[in-house]
């Protein structure tokens, strides 16, 4: 179908006020709407938060608020119109109570629960419907929804933070921060936009991290799980992970019965034993396969390269940002090489600076969005 500018441009705006919502909707996918009549935007609205009002329901409040009359209106969204009771009613009740005479959608709604039912029903209704206008732009801006709707299993984000020279941490010292507060900034807006965070055991140890959302506002945004990799159980029962309300999954694949029966009376912890990969650690294809049976869509690896070569080794990873610092480290422990990056086959971003960090940026397929993280 031939797509008018008129038409482009009003999808786009709803594809910019969707990413309104990102970090405070998954697992459900970042939707926005807006309502055009006689050529004018009239309302806009977003999937702002889980458990909140759908794009479609906000527009129509927002028009009702601002003295507008949305019958006769043309609604532009980027993703087809629920036709089912979830957390909030259909959305396309919403539509036809609303008076709304056209429907311009970006990308179908692959979920089993909605696939063609929402554009059936408003044809039912005799709603003209377009299907596909921006559909590229749609799929690039919720592609770990898509992508768990195909595959079951989360996308892959690799972050790392290295010296000048791609160098991981500096034994000379005790652990420390090193990155600039504006690259620190930016690793808490990318932990929003996770709904887990794995490390291996080595990172706890030498760490000791919360892996929680700091440094931004968090209204509506949850922590997200946190996953470690320690195959022998050797993570302390001192650590920080395991003594505040906040989940923590630890992945293991040898037994040690004293230190499940200890972990097993801490509140927050649950233990996973899967199968040992061929070099006898985590296999890291049956984890995916299970935080994709538990609906996790996005997955942030910050653990030290032991565990993102794991991830590396059986190219399971779809997106790397490398912070790298202008520092150089005395006693240096090694990261991934260039040429294991470059073995993934991902693509090569533009860097970006944070004062004087340096932002490397490589992934399969495209980029979430301009401004992601």
């Amino acid at each position: 179908m031939d797509w008018s500018e008129p038409d482009i441009v009003f999808m786009q705006r709803s594809l910019e006020v969707a990413e309104r919502g990102r970090g405070k909707v998954h697992p459900n996918p970042l939707v926005g709407c807006i309502l055009v009549k006689d050529g004018e935007i009239i309302s806009e609205g977003w999937h702002d938060h889980l458990g909140g009002l759908h794009a479609e329901q906000m527009a129509i409040a927002n028009a009702e608020i601002n003295g507008k009359t949305t019958n006769g209106s043309i609604a532009y969204i980027t993703l087809e119109p629920c036709n089912h009771f979830g957390r909030t009613p259909p959305c396309t009740e919403a539509l036809l109570w609303a008076g709304i005479q056209e429907v311009v959608i970006a990308h179908i709604d692959p979920n089993p629960t909605v696939k063609g039912g929402g554009i059936q029903a408003l044809k039912d209704a005799e709603i003209n419907v377009r299907l596909g206008c921006c559909e590229n732009d749609a799929a690039i801006q919720m592609q770990s929804f898509l992508n768990w709707c195909h595959k079951k299993i989360p996308i892959v984000t690799l972050k790392m933070a290295t010296d000048c020279d791609g160098y991981i941490d500096d034994r000379s010292k005790d652990s420390q921060r090193f990155s600039s507060e504006t690259t620190l900034n930016t690793v808490h807006k990318l932990r929003s936009y996770s709904d887990a965070i794995l490390v291996g055991v080595n990172t706890v140890i030498r760490d000791d991290p919360l892996l929680n959302v700091r440094r931004i506002n968090k209204e509506h945004i949850k922590d997200p799980l946190r996953i470690v990799m320690d195959g022998n159980l050797r993570i302390p029962l001192e650590s920080k992970l395991l003594n505040d309300s906040m989940p923590t999954l630890i992945v293991y694949v040898n037994e040690n019965k004293d230190k499940i029966k200890k972990l097993e009376q801490k509140s927050n912890v649950e233990l996973l034993k899967i199968s040992k990969c061929d070099e006898g650690g985590i296999e890291p294809q049956e984890l995916l396969k299970i935080l994709g049976e538990r609906g996790l869509q996005e997955l942030l690896i910050e653990g030290g390269t032991e565990t993102a070569r794991r991830f590396v080794k059986s190219n399971l990873i779809d997106r790397i940002l490398m912070f790298r610092s202008p520092i150089s480290f005395k006693e240096p422990v090694k990261g991934l090489t260039g040429q294991e990056i470059v073995g993934l086959g991902l693509e090569r971003l533009p860097d970006i600076y944070y004062e004087e960090d340096c932002l490397e940026r490589w992934c399969r397929g495209s980029w979430p969005a301009k401004n992601w993280p």
